[in-house]
């Protein structure tokens, strides 16, 4: 891919976010990472820069949801690594209850991160892509975008709705050069699936152990994705000779959707 790929990620301060974030400053792209949490970011950024030299790899803090922020957040990335040729859409967030006990806030709280967020970020750098006539976007969604999971009906109908986006996307931007797929990982090894096996902990008084299995059953190889695995497929998808690839969902999952 190169060095002169300028890559923003959303979310890059950890889980799959930071691992997307090492995959691609190991194969020489220029790094935007951006998060609401600065600690994460400069710690992400000190970690990135012992591979290969701080200047490649900066940060913005950023609120995905919110359009000023998005707005800000991207000039200054612009302004500081170039133009935006790869933008991987994964800041995310999951909350679970039962349906009756969603309230409206989360509902609205989730679909805002989770889908709208990928579209803003995505508004933002489409136009000059398809000007340049060359882009990779890549969302990150999950299974859920591709199936039901009982307790997180928001965080499901964001997900299916950024693959929407990310269809919707690709057929307006398939003769500009720019590719827009999404990547959708199970159960993966973050911070996301600790707080699952804390919730599931805390609900049933099972031990760690078991509620761990019991997220890994749900994996046909018996196990949980790692981040490194989900960053592979989004390396892939980004280089020059994946362009006949757009438009589609392709699950990390280890056989869980086929």
């Amino acid at each position: 891919m190169g060095e002169a790929l300028h890559a923003v990620v959303t979310g890059g301060g950890s889980g799959i976010g930071a691992a997307v974030a090492r995959r691609l400053r190991q194969e020489g792209l220029r790094l935007t990472l951006m998060g609401r949490s600065l600690d994460k970011l400069r710690a992400q950024q000190a970690e990135l820069a012992a591979l290969a030299g701080a200047a490649a790899v900066q940060i913005q803090v950023c609120d995905v949801g919110d359009e000023a922020s998005v707005r800000a957040a991207f000039a200054a990335a612009v302004q500081a690594q170039g133009p935006v040729d790869v933008l991987v859409n994964n800041a995310g967030q999951v909350e679970t209850a039962p349906l009756a006990r969603t309230s409206l806030d989360s509902w609205n709280r989730l679909l805002q991160v989770n889908l709208t967020g990928s579209f803003l970020c995505s508004r933002e750098v489409a136009p000059a892509m398809a000007q340049r006539g060359f882009g990779r976007i890549v969302n990150v969604a999950s299974t859920a975008a591709l199936k039901g999971y009982a307790y997180v009906a928001a965080y499901c109908a964001a997900k299916h709705g950024v693959l929407g986006l990310t269809r919707a996307m690709a057929l307006e931007l398939a003769t500009k050069g720019v590719t827009v797929n999404a990547v959708c990982p199970g159960y993966t090894e973050t911070d996301i699936v600790a707080n699952a096996v804390d919730t599931i902990v805390a609900k049933t008084g099972r031990t760690a152990e078991a509620a761990r299995a019991e997220l890994a059953a749900a994996n046909p190889q018996g196990r949980l994705v790692q981040p490194d695995e989900v960053a592979a497929a989004v390396a892939y998808l980004l280089r020059h000779d994946a362009g006949a690839i757009t438009g589609q969902a392709i699950a990390v999952c280890g056989g869980e959707v086929m």
